[in-house]
């Protein structure tokens, strides 16, 4: 089952991401943000945000497509910052072709503020 590849991820568990939603182009996590993923600054690391992006694509592509996926590139804006409480991730699919995918995310926290948004391209793995 495609939500059991990443309930059982160990980067998604070490970063304590939580499935709320995962249905067929309908998938949703949230991150409770916990001190050890604050940067020097006191907020949310940026890499934690780009890696929520990268997860919150790739679970909404295999939603789809029902086949594993890479990704090729990964474009992210950071828009505000955060150091407490929870932030939620969603995602779209912009182009789904045979072999590459285009999608966009959007992180908000949830007072609906909008924390990052990032671009991906990913590498459909089609079993020949």
């Amino acid at each position: 089952m495609v939500k059991d590849s990443f309930l059982n991820s160990p980067f998604y568990n070490h970063l304590g991401l939580e499935i709320i939603h995962f249905e067929d182009n309908d998938v949703k996590i949230k991150l409770r943000i916990q001190e050890n993923l604050l940067n020097a600054n006191g907020t949310l690391h940026g890499g934690v945000l780009a890696s929520m992006m990268d997860f919150i694509q790739g679970m909404l592509l295999r939603s789809v497509t029902k086949t594993r996926c890479v990704t090729i590139s990964l474009n992210t804006h950071f828009l505000s910052s955060i150091s407490e409480g929870e932030v939620f991730a969603e995602a779209k699919i912009l182009q789904l072709g045979y072999k590459i995918a285009t999608l966009e995310s959007e992180i908000k926290d949830n007072r609906n503020n909008v924390i990052a948004k990032g671009m991906g391209t990913f590498k459909i793995l089609r079993d020949s």
